[in-house]
């Protein structure tokens, strides 16, 4: 299993296409057994869902994300967790441990500033 987060500074990045890259986790039997950097190809219509899940990842951890990358993540078999804050690590834990629960938190303008309410 790979679980990828939109990075910024060790946190989770508030707006999942404008991110700098994505870190990755593979897990297998609830460990860590390595990390990497994907740097983001750009924010453009339907390019992140299909890179992230030609990388291999079959989670994404996000604040929030369009409707549009939502049906995409959906179509490649990818679990979407949303409504999710804050440091990376915390968050990846709570995944694992099962207690990391998805909230709505779809974005409905897409707009290249944050405004896609409270995630």
């Amino acid at each position: 299993m790979k679980i990828a987060f939109p990075f910024e500074e060790n946190n989770i990045c508030e707006h999942f296409g404008h991110c700098p890259g994505f870190e990755v986790y593979e897990i297998k039997d609830g460990k860590i057994l390595g990390k990497e950097y994907l740097e983001n190809p750009g924010h453009k219509p339907g390019v992140l869902p299909n890179f992230l899940a030609d990388n291999g990842v079959t989670t994404i951890i996000v604040g929030g994300m369009g409707a549009g990358a939502l049906n995409i993540f959906k179509e490649r078999n990818v679990e979407v967790i949303m409504g999710a804050e804050g440091n990376i690590k915390e968050n990846l834990e709570k995944y694992l441990s099962g207690n990391l629960i998805s909230k709505e938190s779809v974005c409905h303008k897409h707009e290249h500033k944050h405004d896609c309410g409270n995630h």
